[in-house]
């Protein structure tokens, strides 16, 4: 009967909250498709829909959560398309600027892999029409991206209507590929503590804060040793990675929550 409780108050949560990742799968989160063992001490978070700033304040770290899963959820290979996938349920609050990335150095800086901008769930401009009923995104990973056995894959996203909020979650993911280097955009950090930029609502401009993540922006490099996701490989792969940047600020901020 407890079991059954949590599980309907838990569904609840997704109904009623925002948006949040579910595949590769998040950190704590009681919806992977495989479930791995929490880390000493942790417990479920049925709150991953949860903002990590608003208006300006932080309320959570980045990930919302720094611990990573014991062991890698998914296992992705540069070049190759991966699919991103979000919970059924939430509110989209009209769109707005999405961004995945992938950190090589536990999390400190994170490197632009894709992005969806203005009209972030939604399969258009919503002033003229487009549903927000976008729930996954495919897309390539660059081929350059190095290969690794454990990355942090992070979504992050600014919603276009209501609060000023930023969202993110993580996920822990291998990627096969070459040991090697890959420049490309830094993650943009929005709403979210007194050193970023606070966006306002878009009210129908969604070019608003598109300067943050189109030229107003920072080119990072990050590295890693190279993996490969079969034993007979050759390839050496260690966990160490490392990363430069030329940002003016640090890609993870440190939270006071």
């Amino acid at each position: 009967m407890l079991g059954k409780l949590l599980s309907l108050l838990a569904q609840t949560a997704i109904v009623l909250g925002h948006m949040q990742l579910t595949e590769p799968c998040p950190r704590y989160s009681f919806q992977c498709k495989t479930q791995p063992t929490l880390p000493a001490g942790e417990t479920i978070d049925y709150n991953l829909s949860t903002p990590i700033g608003s208006n300006g304040n932080i309320l959570a770290p980045f990930c919302k959560h720094t611990e990573p899963w014991p062991t890698v959820t998914s296992t992705w290979t540069a070049g190759q398309p991966v699919t991103v996938e979000f919970a059924t349920y939430g509110a989209t609050h009209s769109g707005g600027h999405c961004e995945f990335s992938l950190s090589y150095d536990g999390g400190q800086t994170y490197v632009v892999v894709h992005q969806e901008l203005r009209y972030c769930f939604y399969t258009g401009n919503p002033n003229s029409g487009g549903s927000g009923s976008v729930r996954s995104y495919t897309f390539d990973l660059p081929s350059s991206v190095p290969g690794t056995d454990h990355a942090v894959f992070a979504w992050s996203w600014v919603n276009a209507s209501g609060n000023r909020e930023f969202y993110s979650n993580c996920a822990d993911v291998a990627i096969a590929g070459a040991p090697g280097s890959y420049s490309a955009k830094l993650i943009t950090f929005a709403n979210y503590g007194a050193d970023y930029p606070l966006i306002p609502e878009f009210l129908g401009n969604y070019d608003t804060g598109i300067e943050f993540y189109t030229t107003n922006v920072t080119t990072v490099t990050v590295s890693g040793p190279g993996f490969s996701a079969y034993p007979a490989s050759t390839t050496t792969s260690t966990s160490a990675g490392s990363s430069t940047s030329s940002a003016p600020y640090s890609a993870t901020p440190t939270s006071t929550a």
